[in-house]
């Protein structure tokens, strides 16, 4: 069943068209991401949907009585109400119906009435299917899952910051249960653990899902169409944003081959046709018509529209730190004073290297972004010291963009940072980072988000710093950017402490991962789904531990003293021999991580050999290779580690 379709939709502003006669169809229950650059119109396009902005041509069809509701980017609440009054409003129907039945009830207690008693079940049975006797239950429990906990529940939503009223903005949202839900960017302000159960939650949801994000890891999770607005136009995509990036490769590559096939046969045509007509014979001419003929009406296939101009990103370091960067032991955080004192974390200890890529994970709260800031001296430490390592020099990314002067425009912001630079100079960077004529003058407070965070990261490329401390950087970042500026990290031979809550990045870009937790922190060797999966272990470890501590003694072996001798020579037999089959797999395993080691170290060679750069096809089977080696060695060193214990 069709519940929205659209035919030739255009929307444009002045000249300026945004989107321009674009029609697609959505089915009930679909769940659809529309992604894009920055600008593209993925916003526009979801404002339209709902009617908050008009079309300049075509038409669009939402089924009846199909309740629709809406989550706009970083979108809050302007109330004076609490936030449980705000929430309660949405069941603002259920204590009326409970006072009604209440008053039936009393009078049919009186009178004995049939007629009303059939009414009073006919109103029960309604309110049990509409959640009258659960939705308390829900509104906790969704809140909660939105981190705000029971001691939150009275704070008025003036008082909240910009993250609580989005967060708040999306639950509300989700406990009025919408037929179709309308969703711009909602894993803004959320931390891991949100977003996990957000998944999980729209992956259940009966409703039809509509949504715009630059999560890549929340959109294969969750959707299985993608609309991609690409140059005015809609390309649609059957499955999730895996399959989408595969297939959008594959499509422009053979549009382009289709394009070059046909214009190599109409040079050749064309060339032809010249030689026909210089002969000057009849017959040659005759000739010469008849392929212009067949020329003229063949169907020309235009030229696939290019990339998109990308942002040109490379971070340099204009010294060498020393091998030690940061070390830093039994760091506690604290705010406040007596029954005030708000306690952050405790007992934090950290050893970061040269060339690490460290990332730093965590719900939200727990002092991720005041870490960064102690460590790089702009906060003291409550108790613990710090110690920076020689020739660290730090270069900070903050999560609001509070380093950018509102006031200044675009080049005077840069030229305030560096001077030595003309503004010639200045233009050629800032073209790099998508910035061209005019836009150097615009206001940095006019600035999207987008904007700002090129802007940011533009003058953190600039500073040369050894150390790059980055704050939820790819906040704000479209895919195509997010992509440029995971590759120049890869890049960048320094040492880089990231907090991020984007799962894919986590894939992609550290050695490690270091939980912060209120009583320390836990460190994780590899990416997101090793430390996902060692967190799933540890779940384990602990419930069969409970499971154990509360068996007791039961199961529990004969001490030692009450066996015979020849029962102790038999088990000390077996304990030597495990020793040494232990010790074999030791063995063989430093053997087979030593091969692997090697076999990386070669296929990475290949990798930057100039042959193999411009092949395509050989690069994606070393590519493969590569990841086949590395899965193989984080699971052997996995086994390493276990027998170590």
């Amino acid at each position: 069943m069709i519940v929205v379709s659209a035919k030739d939709l255009t929307k444009a502003y002045g000249t300026d068209v945004i989107l321009d006669k674009i029609s697609f169809h959505i089915n009930k229950g679909e769940r659809v991401g529309i992604v894009g650059v920055n600008g593209a119109g993925k916003t526009t396009l979801l404002k339209m949907l709902t009617g908050q902005l008009p079309c300049e041509s075509g038409e669009f069809f939402i089924s009846g009585n199909t309740q629709i509701g809406y989550l706009e980017q970083d979108g809050g609440f302007d109330s004076e109400k609490t936030l449980i009054e705000e929430v309660d409003s949405i069941f603002s129907c259920f204590p009326q119906m409970e006072k009604e039945m209440e008053e039936m009830l009393a009078v049919i207690e009186k009178t004995h009435d049939e007629r009303l008693l059939e009414k009073y079940d006919a109103m029960h049975e309604k309110f049990r299917e509409m959640g009258g006797y659960t939705y308390k239950s829900e509104i906790t429990g969704i809140l909660s899952s939105m981190a705000f906990t029971e001691s939150s529940f009275d704070k008025k939503i003036s008082t909240l910051s910009g993250g609580e009223r989005t967060r708040l903005a999306l639950a509300c949202l989700l406990l009025r249960k919408p037929d179709i839900l309308f969703l711009d960017e909602p894993t803004n302000h959320l931390d891991i653990g949100t977003l996990k159960w957000l998944e999980q939650y729209l992956k259940s949801y009966k409703g039809t899902i509509v949504l715009v994000s630059h999560d890549r890891y929340f959109l294969d999770q969750t959707v299985n169409r993608i609309f991609e607005v690409d140059n005015h136009k809609l390309n649609i995509y059957e499955g999730n944003y895996t399959f989408y990036a595969a297939e959008r490769r594959k499509r422009r590559e053979a549009e382009m081959r289709a394009y070059e096939k046909q214009k190599k046969e109409i040079d050749r045509q064309e060339e032809m046709i010249r030689r026909f007509k210089q002969r000057g014979t009849e017959k040659l001419a005759k000739r010469a018509a008849s392929r212009e003929k067949r020329l003229s009406a063949m169907e020309i296939i235009e030229r696939p529209d290019g990339q998109h101009s990308r942002m040109k990103l490379s971070f340099k370091e204009n010294f060498q730190s020393g091998k030690d960067v940061i070390f830093a032991e039994e760091l506690s955080k604290s705010f406040g004073y007596g029954s005030s004192r708000k306690d952050l974390f405790s007992g934090v200890e950290l050893d970061i290297k040269r060339g690490e890529r460290v990332c730093i994970v965590g719900a939200n709260g727990t002092g991720k972004t005041t870490l960064l800031r102690m460590l790089m001296g702009e906060l003291s430490c409550s108790t613990g010291r710090i110690k920076i390592g020689h020739n660290v020099q730090f270069g900070y990314y903050d999560q609001g963009q509070q380093l950018l002067n509102g006031a200044n425009t675009v080049i005077d912001e840069l030229h305030d940072a560096y001077r030595l630079y003309t503004e010639t100079e200045l233009r050629n960077v800032l073209g790099r980072f998508l910035f061209r004529g005019e836009d150097v003058f615009l206001q940095v407070s006019s600035l999207s988000g987008g904007e700002k965070a090129r802007l940011s990261l533009l003058k953190l490329m600039m500073s040369g710093a050894n150390v790059l401390v980055l704050d939820e950087p790819t906040n704000h970042l479209d895919i195509e950017s997010k992509e440029v500026f995971e590759e120049a990290l890869l890049d960048f031979p320094g040492t880089c402490i990231i907090v991020s809550h984007d799962r894919y990045f986590l894939n992609r870009i550290p050695t490690r991962i270091l939980e912060l937790t209120p009583d320390g922190m836990e460190n994780y060797l590899g990416t997101y789904d090793y430390y996902i999966e060692k967190k799933q272990q540890q779940i384990h470890s602990g419930k069969k531990y409970l499971e154990d501590m509360a068996a007791g003694s039961e199961g529990k072996e004969e001490p030692e003293d009450r066996l015979s001798s020849a029962e102790k020579r038999r088990m000390q037999k077996a304990k030597e021999a495990e020793e040494r089959r232990l010790e074999r797999q030791k063995k063989a395993l430093e053997e087979e991580i030593e091969a692997l080691e090697t076999d990386i170290k070669v296929l990475e060679q290949k990798v930057c050999l100039e042959e193999n750069m411009t092949d395509h096809e050989k690069l994606a089977a070393i590519s493969e290779a590569l990841t086949g080696k590395r899965a193989a060695l984080d699971e052997a060193y996995d086994r390493w580690l276990q027998l170590q214990e």
